[in-house]
This record gives structure tokens, sequence and C-alpha cells, in this order.
């Protein structure tokens, strides 16, 4: 499972992105309608259109926080991410200095790998489990290499996440392999990697054997960093650094989306906000991206959500006072414009129903956490989705050509190529495969998507 989203789900939280001035950029007009939906097309092949997705054709819609409605600066996130987890290891975990200090290297950096803490490697996966692409620390491990760690070029961890990635997320295989699924914890591979080349370093000039065992040190530099009290008490650096200059890693919110949140509401939408942030990080977060008055275009806010936990399990909604947690709220007593913590999609749908115009309301999800806020509520709700993915933008390669992504180096690697599709196998990625199949459309932005009318018909993916 991703890094920091196991942090959030024992008691921790912690998210953020990069560059320019803090306005999210103007966007080029209706012509750019057709990239979204086309992303692969001319280079995959494998993704085709259907007319008639309409964000109007919906009763609610719902939405994640963090890289979906607030956009960070995610350049100057890593580089953050990288100074505090780098130094935590050397400082207080004994790695070298040789190695973790050296100066940020963004080309080895992509969303979506994989770690095998047993053996010190990072891969990358097809739909059906196979291992497309492996490094050994930073070593690059041609296919023969890496048949030898991974036979047939399969591991049993990665064949159970491909049959379902909730298998993996628990349990004895969650100790096995971790995902890197956002911008939260992209930084990881990169740190990760150079601890194994250290190791290896060490073992090899005093021919002892390599145990690496990175991972809980990587886990404890993340709590340090993202531990939910820390907001307050401005502790782990990561808290105090956002909340002294917002300005360098948060965007504000333009005022088309701003305009199309409020068309959605003056339309007779219920919207709701979904975030695994604690309720005092939220609120930062939100306020310094849609604003002030940022708790005004929701009918509800759950913040420490947990998912996908609040996807699968019943979990109890939590009231607030202020920022502080009280007693359980049962269903009955969730209010409009409430907020609250903890909390599960079946009271959350039932409270929908109750406060909706129509009988049966359509519910929509937007997120960009692939396991969590598409995967998920998808495969287990049954609720349609919406993937934001930045990499749309980012990989002008794949027809996305008349916008300038600002954080693009961040978000592209020459080591590994593109997200969506391995050039060395020719194969699709594991990740463009759950866009494909449990979303209704991809979009690099919901600035994007606000550059049009609400009710502007989006072809579907099929």
């Amino acid at each position: 499972m991703s890094l920091l989203r196991q942090i959030l789900c024992t008691e921790i939280t912690g998210h953020v992105i990069s560059a320019g001035n803090g306005r999210v950029p103007a966007l080029a007009p209706k012509s750019r309608v057709q990239f979204a939906y086309r992303l692969c097309k001319r280079h995959l092949n494998t993704m085709e259109e259907q007319p008639g997705f309409r964000f109007t054709d919906y009763d609610c819609i719902g939405f994640d926080l963090d890289n979906t409605l607030a956009r960070y600066k995610v350049g100057n996130m890593i580089e953050m991410e990288h100074d505090i987890i780098s130094k935590y290891l050397v400082n207080k975990k004994g790695y070298s200095k040789e190695y973790l200090l050296r100066p940020l290297d963004h080309n080895f950096l992509i969303k979506g790998l994989i770690v095998d803490d047993e053996n010190g490697n990072l891969v990358r996966i097809a739909p059906d489990g196979r291992i497309l692409q492996a490094t050994h620390g930073t070593k690059w491990l041609d296919r023969d290499e890496i048949n030898k760690f991974y036979p047939n070029w399969r591991w049993t961890a990665t064949d159970l996440f491909t049959e379902d990635p909730l298998q993996t997320w628990n349990g004895p295989y969650s100790e096995k392999m971790r995902t890197l699924l956002d911008y939260y914890d992209i930084v990881i591979s990169l740190i990760f990697a150079r601890a194994v080349d250290s190791i290896d370093q060490v073992s090899e000039a005093q021919h002892t054997k390599k145990v690496y065992n990175i991972w809980p040190d990587l886990l404890e530099a993340a709590v340090y960093m993202f531990k939910r009290e820390h907001f307050q008490t401005d502790e782990g650096e990561y808290f105090p650094k956002i909340k002294q200059r917002p300005e360098d890693y948060y965007y504000r919110c333009s005022d088309d989306l701003i305009r199309w949140l409020s068309t959605l509401k003056s339309k007779g939408k219920q919207l709701f906000l979904i975030t695994g942030s604690h309720v005092d990080f939220a609120s930062h977060t939100a306020y310094n991206t849609i604003g002030p008055n940022w708790r005004d275009y929701f009918d509800i806010v759950v913040s420490y959500a947990k998912k996908p936990g609040f996807f699968t399990q019943k979990r109890d909604f939590i009231g607030l006072d202020g920022f502080r947690e009280t007693n359980p709220v049962p269903l009955d007593k969730l209010a409009i414009g409430g907020i609250y913590t903890h909390g599960n999609w079946c009271d959350l749908k039932e409270f929908l129903k109750k406060h909706s115009k129509v009988q049966d309301p359509r519910v929509l999800y937007v997120g960009d956490n692939l396991v969590q806020d598409i995967y998920t509520p998808n495969v287990i709700c049954k609720c349609d989705t919406v993937t934001v993915c930045e990499e749309l933008e980012a990989e002008r390669t794949h027809g996305f050509t008349e916008h300038w992504h600002p954080d693009r180096q961040f978000l592209i690697s020459t080591v590994w190529g593109s997200y969506f599709h391995c050039k060395v196998t020719n194969s699709i990625t594991n990740w463009y495969h759950i866009m494909k199949q449990h979303s209704k459309i991809c979009v690099p932005s919901l600035e994007y998507v606000a550059s049009f009318p609400v009710d502007h018909e989006f072809p579907k993916v099929a």
C-alpha cells in the first residue's frame, strides 16, 4: 500500500505538490477536450470513446481534496520531503551521507512504483501482474536480471495485487510490497534506492550478507513528518513549513473552478468532500486553495476518512468541536453543512438520499488515488468515478501539447518512461488499466474540467 496512505490508516496524516505564483495557470479552451479522453489512443490504441458523460447527469458529486480540488506545487513539495526524509535517515538511523544527501534526481521519480523491501528492488507491473521493469537500488535491471529475482517475471505479491489491490492493503502481503501511489510518497522511491546502494557497498566491501529492511526506517521518517498531532504542535518540519509559507506549496483555485462549483450548487447538485487529511490540515489546505468560504460549497465534509476503509467498512462518523474529535454521530444526526471525521460510505449515501430531491440519486466521486478513490468506490460501492491524473498534462507525447505542466520535470521520468505505457515490453501499465477500467473519464485536473460549461458532454472512456 502507499506509504502515506498506510500512515493515514494508523492515526497519522499528511499530504501535498509545485511551481509558479500561487495561481493556477490559465487553460487553453475547448480545443483541449480531445486530449483527456484520447490520452493514449495514438500511442497505445487501447482507449476508445463513447459519447455521453456529463457531470450534470449526477445528483450528488463528491471530491477528494488533495491533488483533486486542491492542487499542489509538486516540485516544491518533493524537494521539501526529500530533504526532511533523507536527513532523518542519516541523522537518526545512521544511513550513509554519501548516498542519501546527494542532490535530488527527479529523473528517477515516477508515480506508482512498487517497493520490494526484501530484495531491495523497485518494480513496475502490467495489468496481469507481470514485472515490466525493475531496479535494484538505483541500478537498472535488464530482462534476464529481473527473471533471476522473479522467475518468469512473476511475483506472488503483484499477482495478488492485480487480482484485487485490496488483498495487499492489509495482511501478510502488505509487508512484502508497498505501492508508492501519489505525489506524497513519490520521493520515497529514490531515497529507498539510494539506501539499497549504500547497504550494497558496505556488504560487498565487508563480504557480509545483504540485509535491507529499509521500509521500517522510511515509515518512521514519514511518521515524524506526517503524524496528525504534529500539525497543532508544529513538529516534524513538514507541517510547519506548509503553515509558514502556504504560497510555496499550494495553487489557489481559479475563478473558473470556483464558478463551476457554484454553478453545480445552483443547479441543485449535492456536493460533498471526502479527504484523508485530519480536519486541521484539511481546513488549512482548503482555505489556501478553495478560499476562506470553502465550507459553503459542500453539503457535508468528511475528514480523516481513512480511505479505502471508508468505502469497505462501517465506521461511525465522529463529531468535532473545532479541531477536537468528540462523540459518534448517528446517521439521523448528520447535518447539512456538517464536518466530521471517520465515517463510512453506506451512511453517507443514505444521508445524500435523505436530502436529495430525487428518490434514488446518482452519485459520482472524483479523485486521484487509483486504489482509494477510483478502484475501491467503483468495485465495492458500484459508484461511478472520475480520475484526476496530472501525468496526462505532463506527458505531452500523448497528444496533450497545448499546455506545459509547471512541474513536468517532476512528473515524467527519463529512467522509467511513460506512466501509462512501458516501451521496453510494449505493454500498458497496471495503473493505466485501472484508470481505463474503473473511471468514466480521466482528466488532467479539475481546472481543465472547469474550462467548459458544467453541462458539457465529455467522451466516456471505454
